[in-house]
């Protein structure tokens, strides 16, 4: 069983969700800059440009900008969510409520003294020195979305929003204190954004978290840079040297003591583009390892096999709820380095392993479900292999096929929990149905079966039906472990015939290949069972 083990113009910015503090300094032409915590997302709004958005679904619409009135003291983003019943009338009346607060804080009365003349006695030099208090001048706050030639009243959020998507008022614009927005609706955004805390060099680092609205992965645009930390501390001053424009970034031994800046400009298929979110790192690149087993296994792996070939990787990943427990960290790992254990830390080096091997087809157990989702697939994308993910049942963890879309075309995904097939085949079924103990603790298992049918570019005659299973660990249940498989087996070739049938395939038009982290050794009837 192969396991990862555990070495060791203007704009503003706006933070996600935490508000921003009040430093300023030019980015570029048409944007300031805005800081706030030196580690958290910060997206910046272009401005004179009102955000209204509302996801499908939701009953809210979000209305966002970026207010910069130097005369008045007012640089701010608003943000208000209203609902989408709400009249607009009302929701401009929160705008403008808003606004005025914003302007009575930041042009407050100021504090004079009164003038008075050469006064002789205690009284009048007393009053000599009283202060009166003499406001500034009172300037109306005025808020309305429409064109010059037709205001938008009366009507609910909705129906505004209607208007949005039907292409009316494309001209519209929301006008706070003679200050003119021009209207972005469901405008390409990133919504949240996050790195891991553990960046190491001759590893990939990629954002554990990037979920776009109104944007796709392959349209945005991205940046790495790295910067030093100045010895006050303070993130805002580093001097930022981009480094990479991939989604993705192999970071370089001269990294080691840099911060890392990643940013995202998202876009649509239409080339829409929204406002650029950055982060940066919250810890600086550190020293890798060192030489890892797997990059000697690597030297034979070199080159990606020719058409015709295909290489495969069978690899248990460890999940995050089998190591992050008391029990995993003091007696299963007990001589690992807590900081090895963290996935963080141990995705970088399973990832690199996994990929340096330069398989065809990658079959993973204990796969969590978040690891899939958010690391796996957007970086086995982008060295061409794409899959699928079956849970276990009632567990955040399951099984991963990977296939390179350059040698296959996928035709058939399929999944199923071992324990729910039981009775499809009486042929075992019936011999064990009356001993309950071991029924029982067959059914109590949560394992999954996964199947994919590929079929080869190269030669399209050519099929190939790939297993996927991680049986039962417990060291006692070797005779769960043989039922498990046994079961599987009668699943595949079910399935198997049912293929040749129904793609009017020969035998030797259709493979069967059979991997997994089976918890077992040659020595077992596992073995003997799928061999003989």
């Amino acid at each position: 069983m192969l396991r990862a083990i555990l070495a060791r113009r203007r704009c503003c910015w706006t933070i996600l969700p935490i508000s921003v503090s009040q430093s300023l300094y030019p980015l570029s032409a048409g944007y300031t800059l805005r800081h706030g915590s030196n580690f958290i997302p910060k997206q910046r709004f272009a401005m004179r440009t009102a955000y209204f958005k509302q996801l499908p679904g939701e009953e809210q619409c979000q209305i966002s900008f970026h207010l910069l009135l130097d005369q008045y003291k007012i640089d701010k983003v608003f943000n208000f969510n209203r609902s989408l019943t709400e009249q607009i009338d009302s929701s401009l009346d929160r705008i403008r409520a808003n606004v005025e607060k914003e302007f009575q804080k930041k042009n407050k009365k100021k504090k004079v003294k009164r003038p008075t003349g050469q006064p002789s006695d205690d009284s009048a030099s007393a009053a000599a020195n009283q202060v009166a208090e003499v406001p500034t001048d009172v300037v109306p706050v005025v808020v309305s979305l429409g064109t010059a030639e037709e205001k938008l009243t009366n009507m609910t959020i909705a129906d505004v929003l209607a208007k949005f998507d039907a292409g009316e008022f494309s001209n519209a614009q929301l006008t706070v204190l003679d200050t003119s927005f021009q209207i972005s609706y469901n405008s390409p955004e990133v919504h949240a954004v996050k790195l891991p805390t553990s960046m190491l060099a001759d590893f990939y680092v990629y954002p554990s978290r990037l979920e776009l609205h109104f944007a796709t992965r392959e349209s945005s645009t991205y940046c790495w840079s790295r910067g030093k930390m100045p010895a006050s501390g303070d993130a805002q001053h580093i001097q930022w040297e981009p480094v990479s424009t991939e989604l993705t970034y192999m970071v370089q031994k001269s990294d080691v003591g840099y911060h890392l800046k990643f940013s995202c400009t998202p876009k649509d298929a239409a080339e829409r583009t929204g406002p650029t979110t950055e982060i940066i790192s919250s810890q600086p690149v550190q020293a890798g390892p060192g030489l890892c087993p797997f990059e000697v296994r690597h030297l034979f792996t070199q080159q990606k096999l020719k058409d015709g070939q295909f290489r495969v990787v069978s690899y248990n990943l460890l999940a995050e709820l089998y190591s992050d427990s008391d029990y995993s960290r003091t007696v299963l790992f007990s001589y690992t380095p807590q900081y090895a254990l963290e996935m963080d830390y141990r995705k970088q080096l399973f990832i690199k392993e996994i990929l340096g091997y330069r398989g065809d087809i990658v079959c993973l157990q204990e796969v969590d479900t978040k690891i899939f989702s958010l690391d796996l697939v957007p970086i086995f994308h982008q060295k061409n292999l794409t899959g699928h993910y079956k849970a276990k049942r009632n567990v955040a963890e399951g099984l991963a096929t990977f296939y390179d879309v350059n040698k296959f075309e996928l035709l058939e995904k399929d999944g199923v929990i071992i324990s729910e097939i039981l009775h499809r085949y009486p042929e075992v079924w019936n011999i064990i149905r009356e001993k309950k103990p071991l029924v029982e603790r067959v059914e109590n298992r949560s394992s999954a079966l996964q199947l994919t049918l590929l079929r080869s570019k190269h030669d399209p005659r050519k099929h190939l039906l790939v297993a996927n299973t991680h049986l039962y660990f417990s060291p006692d249940a070797d005779h769960v472990r043989l039922l498990q498989i046994g079961f599987c087996m009668l699943y595949v070739r079910e399935q198997y015939e049912r293929i040749r049938q129904q793609y009017n395939l020969q035998e030797s038009d259709l493979a069967l290949m059979f991997c997994g982290d089976f918890n077992s050794v040659p020595e077992c009837g596992i073995y003997k069972l799928m061999t003989e």
